[in-house]
């Protein structure tokens, strides 16, 4: 007898996905580059391998979950993996909008300075195989306030692995606590925050940091994995992101905020680093859709 392993519900209104739950038995699903309008909730159950996700690379093992925000860039390299996935698009469930309850912006989602992966603990695993068999159950046999129930299910999904992400995020500057570099990290971490709209030099931080471009760059290698620009490009996009989500203002508008006098130049580095121009983006994402 065939075990279902896909559980989709579609958007009545537009027709585009709104939630799904899938297992899967091999890595083929994202063995190549994946950019999709909705979040991915990715646990790596059995096997391990390697990932690709915006500028970086890394190496996990089993028993992770991933998470991945709209539009970013990750895929597996061929692997013998298994798991499951949940997938969840804004409108089914906006993470920006219920911040205060769930509080995995940042933290699960749009986060430049960790990896985007999490190790699952054994009482953790526990909660989210019984709401995946919750889920599926529910998704098996529609009643009402099926959506309701749904989004519940979700939020304490998101509520404990951002929890768990929380809990680890410390340990991972614990290891080279003695060192200099972790309170330079934090220090760039505070100056992209404080400049990112005005600032989009390598030099620019680390002339605020009096320390040389060629020193913090190996540090940001070291620890991010990434270069200075990338953290500095990243948080230019996730901010652009959210402008063109929650917002209606123009797109010339947003680009002159983030410090780009040309929107067409604007416009052009959003599509390199996203894949998708800013109006596209807000026309199968934001809330101000089609507006411009």
């Amino acid at each position: 007898m065939h075990r279902q392993s896909v559980f989709t519900l579609i958007n009545p209104q537009n027709g585009n996905l709104a939630f799904k739950l899938f297992l899967f038995e091999d890595g083929t699903h994202f063995d190549h580059v994946q950019r999709n309008n909705y979040y991915s909730l990715i646990w790596i159950t059995q096997g391990q391998g390697k990932v690709k996700a915006d500028f970086s690379e890394y190496v996990f093992e089993q028993n992770v979950l991933f998470s991945f925000s709209p539009y970013q860039p990750f895929m597996f390299l061929p692997g013998n993996i298994k798991g499951v996935a949940i997938h969840f698009h804004p409108d089914f469930f906006c993470i920006h909008k219920h911040q205060a309850e769930v509080a995995c912006n940042g933290v699960l989602f749009n986060n430049i300075y960790q990896p985007p992966f999490i190790a699952v603990d054994e009482h953790s695993a526990a909660t989210f195989k019984m709401l995946m068999d919750q889920i599926k159950t529910e998704m098996q046999n529609p009643a009402l306030a099926q959506y309701e129930l749904l989004v519940s299910y979700l939020k304490i999904f998101l509520i404990t692995a951002s929890r768990l992400k929380a809990e680890q995020q410390p340990k991972a500057f614990q290891a080279v606590a003695g060192l200099k570099e972790p309170f330079i990290l934090q220090n760039l971490k505070e100056a992209i925050e404080k400049y990112f709209k005005t600032k989009h030099s390598a030099g620019d931080y680390a002339n605020i940091l009096n320390i040389s471009a060629k020193a913090l760059a190996k540090i940001t290698k070291t620890y991010f994995n990434k270069t200075v620009t990338d953290l500095i490009t990243e948080r230019i996009i996730i901010e652009a992101k959210r402008e063109l989500y929650l917002t209606n203002k123009p797109i010339k508008t947003i680009a002159y905020e983030l410090g780009y006098q040309d929107e067409y130049y604007f416009s052009r580095f959003f599509k390199t680093n996203s894949d998708i121009s800013p109006q596209m983006y807000r026309n199968t994402i934001g809330v101000g859709r089609g507006e411009n």
